[in-house]
């Protein structure tokens, strides 16, 4: 086993069989000591976040492959903090793909002059590049198929399946009385095909019940009944 890559929230180790395993860490995305799915940096330490966000991302993946939708992960180690992925070809140095069901985080302060916090998008579908040097800048897909980063069909590609999986997670919460407000995404090519990549857990999104933002921990216990 092989080091390859050392993220924010997690390390990326080559395996034997040619696959990839995901080392999950108790580090989170925020600005001073407050999580934020939205920023680019840690900015704090959860003890046991990566078990965490790794039981969750099991549970959305297991559902996800069974309704169909094409994926990297193969298997999981909660003990361990450990995912089994198959390897994948990322576009370009990295995409994140957006889809948004209500205003919140950096859409309302981009577009507050025209919207307000909270209210209803009908899963507004948004690409951004993986560059924290520059907050993750929006990118549409002309300039995606420009700076050869995707094909114009890979991009429908990744609109239509992000919206897909945006919607089976949104019906999934609102079961549990949850509020689905934003969810990002990460896809790469796997056996020949645009796939879902990365991890899906309460670190990818941000979802609220009864009008208060549900922290992921918090949000492991509502979905998983932990």
């Amino acid at each position: 086993m092989e080091l390859v890559y050392t993220g924010k929230t997690k390390d990326v180790y080559t395996l034997s069989d040619g696959n990839y395993l995901l080392q999950f860490k108790d580090d989170a995305t925020g600005k001073d000591g407050v999580f934020d799915p939205g920023e680019n940096a840690v900015g704090l330490t959860i003890d046991g976040l990566g078990r965490e966000c790794l039981a969750l991302s099991k549970y959305f993946f297991e559902m996800l492959t069974a309704a169909g939708v094409p994926n990297h992960f193969v298997s999981a180690d909660l003990d361990k903090a450990q995912m089994v992925v198959k390897p994948a070809k990322m576009f370009g140095k990295g995409l994140e793909v957006v889809v948004r069901f209500k205003a919140t985080g950096s859409f309302t302060r981009r577009y507050g002059d025209y919207i307000q916090e909270g209210a209803d998008l009908d899963g507004v579908v948004e690409f951004t590049l993986k560059n924290d040097a520059q907050a993750d800048p929006p990118i549409t897909g002309d300039s995606l198929a420009a700076l050869g980063i995707l094909t114009r069909q890979q991009y429908e590609d990744c609109k239509i399946l992000a919206g897909r999986i945006g919607r089976l997670i949104r019906d999934d919460l609102a079961k549990k009385d949850l509020t689905l407000y934003d969810i990002k995404f990460e896809f790469g090519h796997v056996d020949g095909a645009v796939a879902l990549v990365d991890e899906v857990s309460g670190g990818c999104m941000r979802a609220y019940k009864g009008g208060i933002w549900v922290q992921p921990m918090d949000l492991n216990k509502m979905i998983l009944g932990q």
